[in-house]
């Protein structure tokens, strides 16, 4: 892993990946003879997504990532046959760190994550560390002209800082008391992230809040600002993606690997399978490898199954987030008052509290009654879409 990492950096600083090929090589040799000594009798890859997400089957994964492919590439053509251009105006400008950091640190606080049990420092990328739940580090990273990558960095980093505070103490350091797995993981991310703090209701609380912490934003509306939180718009790089645009960088990634551990594809053949699968589903074209096949640091370490953890907890937060409100009631009122405790308490009782003690599949049936499905992110998306392009 140390020495594929370190071909990894130097291949993708230089664009080269012959530089990296016959590292990756070895280290699917490797984590193929790796799976055959942990789980002789089951699919190699079930035993790599099981280190994720405990449980998963690359059968149970593939109907749900062709039935978002078959959703979302025809909605992305309908949006691009709307030709509406997206008004950027007001999340651009010139934003201070200290001021972009002051805000983000009052959302967060508002939301429930506790600073006597945390902290919030810089990162070259962001990411959130759990001792244990009376010490979680969360990170951040700014933009100087652009408000969204620190804010919404912040508040995906603080969805993951409420759970990992949320785990019961009863039960810390045993098997039963850690997060049960990536996927549910990152539902906790995406809800506040997304669900919360791109909605409407929210952002009645938050605007005048972010006013007065940077000057810059004052005259920007609600109405005005909800459209350029929703943009639905092609990128290459998978982390600068948008909400209706990341899973497919994510299905992407999962039909590659697949075809990598099962020998249908070479390493050799990955680059231009990795341009043709970008063609294919998101219309663009990498001009070279280091905005193309050398974005990720992953499967340099090893980290074969880690990606269909993103896509399952972006379908998880619509589906809890859906049965919250079948519980609690609609959470806009709440949310427009800067009540977010409702939502937290809920999660507490249905997701955090829980830890280990069930698998993640038994977690989001009893909070939600249902198997994890497509249906209410897509329902959140085409209906968020249909307003801001007119589809």
């Amino acid at each position: 892993e140390s020495t594929c990492l370190a071909a990894w950096t130097e291949a993708r600083e230089r664009s080269d990946f012959e530089l990296f090929a016959p590292h990756l090589e070895r280290m699917l040799d490797l984590k193929r003879r790796e799976a055959q000594a942990i789980a002789p009798e089951a699919p190699v890859y079930d035993t790599f997504l099981d280190d994720f997400e405990p449980g998963s089957t690359e059968a149970e994964l593939e109907p749900l990532f062709d039935a978002l492919t078959g959703a979302l590439v025809p909605l992305l053509a309908r949006v691009r046959e709307s030709d509406v251009e997206v008004d950027l105006s007001p999340v651009q400008g010139i934003f201070p760190d200290a001021a972009q950091r002051a805000f983000g640190l009052d959302t967060a606080r508002a939301f429930g994550f506790d600073f006597e049990a945390g902290r919030l420092d810089k990162a070259a990328h962001p990411f959130c560390l759990g001792l244990n739940p009376g010490d979680v580090r969360l990170t951040w990273r700014s933009q100087e002209d652009d408000l969204r990558p620190a804010l919404f960095g912040i508040l995906h980093e603080t969805g993951h800082g409420l759970y990992e505070q949320g785990l019961p103490t009863r039960s810390f350091r045993t098997p039963a008391g850690s997060a049960v797995s990536l996927g549910i993981h990152e539902s906790q991310s995406r809800l506040w992230e997304n669900l919360v703090g791109r909605s409407r209701a929210f952002w009645r609380w938050a605007l005048p809040r972010m006013q007065e912490a940077l000057p810059g934003t004052s005259g920007i509306t609600v109405d005005a600002l909800w459209p350029a939180l929703h943009t639905a718009t092609p990128t290459l790089i998978r982390v600068e993606a948008d909400e209706a645009t990341y899973n497919l960088h994510i299905a992407i990634r999962f039909e590659l690997e697949r075809a990598l551990v099962g020998g249908e594809l070479s390493v050799r053949e990955l680059p231009e399978a990795w341009n043709d699968a970008y063609r294919r589903l998101l219309g663009l074209e990498p001009p070279d490898a280091a905005s193309g096949v050398l974005q990720d640091i992953h499967w340099s370490i090893g980290a074969l199954g880690y990606f269909p953890t993103y896509t399952l907890g972006t379908l998880a937060s619509c589906q809890l987030f859906a049965a919250a409100e079948r519980d609690l009631g609609e959470q806009a009122p709440a949310f427009e008052r800067g009540d977010f405790a409702p939502l937290l308490g809920w999660l507490r009782e249905r997701v955090h509290h829980r830890a280990s003690e069930v698998t993640a599949a038994e977690l989001l049936e009893e909070a939600t009654g249902k198997p994890l499905g497509t249906e209410d992110f897509l329902g959140y998306l085409e209906s968020t879409l249909a307003e801001v392009y007119g589809i």
